[in-house]
């Protein structure tokens, strides 16, 4: 009951962040590091300002599924400070998307992302501000995973490192023949820093997250369909642009789990990560809470008025 109460009360404190515990208000959901951990937003985000280079792009689209485009493509599109300045801001406006369902996460010219841009981890090599980077990468790509938006990330060409990590931020993974995905992170002298292990524990299990880690091990889409890594994968592609482009196909499988509306999904979002994050009576008491945010609402009456009876 303590510690019940005590996490309760740290959560209520953490000034930049909501919680899944509190499901009615607008959440800008669930960073890890507040000011309490010595964490000092501003402070990090002018250093890494101060590495610039590529765009995080981001396309909201009319269907409810937004695009997210890693875009630093002369580097692999690999993260420059800026970049991790810009996924920050491009998740603060999904999070205050209210149509938003659903969110496709690919990289620029056929490639998903090489991690971290190796000018600027030389430029912080230091302790500390390798520690500020992690908290800062750990909060975005939280409040990523817990969008009210179900995401899929498309893995084209190679993600590694980082761009391994990015990749379990993301509720699905889809893969495009001849795609890899690698936790490079041992031959750089280094673990995951991103929150990446801790997600990739839940996507495979203890010890296939321990082989790749350990190993290295280059995941293709066939290990990764056998492991659990990926959820699909994706068509050769025939033509440049298209129906039959990596995206499109990423779109139309995504769409299967978007169709309704937009309160709905991401209803079904937050008590899915309720269920995943918190113990069960605070799952339990969320799933009521966001129950009752649809009970009566226009979907449920519209679907009571139009079925009489069960089919």
């Amino acid at each position: 009951m303590v510690l019940c109460a005590l996490r309760r009360q740290l959560l209520r404190s953490s000034s930049c962040c909501g919680t899944w515990t509190r499901p009615l208000q607008r959440q800008s959901s669930g960073c890890v590091y507040s000011g309490i951990h010595g964490f000092n937003r501003e402070e990090i985000r002018e250093k890494l300002q101060a590495f610039p280079g590529g765009s995080i792009d981001l396309l909201k689209q009319d269907s409810g599924i937004a695009v997210l485009t890693i875009n630093n493509p002369s580097r692999m599109n690999a993260f420059s400070g800026s970049m991790m300045v810009d996924l920050e801001e491009k998740v603060t406006q999904l999070e205050e998307w209210t149509d938003g369902k659903g969110l496709i996460v690919q990289g620029a010219a056929e490639t998903f992302c090489s991690g971290s841009d190796l000018n600027a981890v030389r430029a912080i090599s230091n302790p500390q501000d390798g520690m500020e980077m992690c908290m800062f990468m750990q909060n975005a790509l939280t409040r990523l995973l817990r969008l009210p938006l179900i995401s899929v990330a498309l893995v084209e060409g190679r993600a590694l490192g980082g761009g391994a990590e990015l990749t379990t931020a993301c509720d699905f993974r889809l893969m495009a023949t001849g795609s890899v995905i690698q936790f490079v992170h041992k031959h750089m002298g280094l673990v995951p820093g991103w929150g990446g292990a801790a997600r990739l524990i839940h996507i495979v299990g203890n010890q296939n997250a321990l082989k790749l880690l350990s190993g290295a091990v280059k995941v293709d889409s066939e290990l990764g369909l056998q492991i659990g890594m990926a959820d699909g994968v994706l068509e050769a592609n025939q033509e440049a642009k298209g129906p039959g482009t990596p995206l499109q196909q990423a779109e139309n499988w995504l769409s299967r789990f978007t169709k309704g509306p937009a309160p709905v999904i991401q209803a079904v979002k937050k008590v899915v990560l309720s269920g995943r994050e918190l113990p069960l009576s605070e799952a339990l008491r969320t799933e009521k809470d966001v129950f009752g945010t649809v009970w009566g609402g226009p979907a449920n009456l519209q679907a009571l008025a139009s079925k009489s009876k069960h089919k």
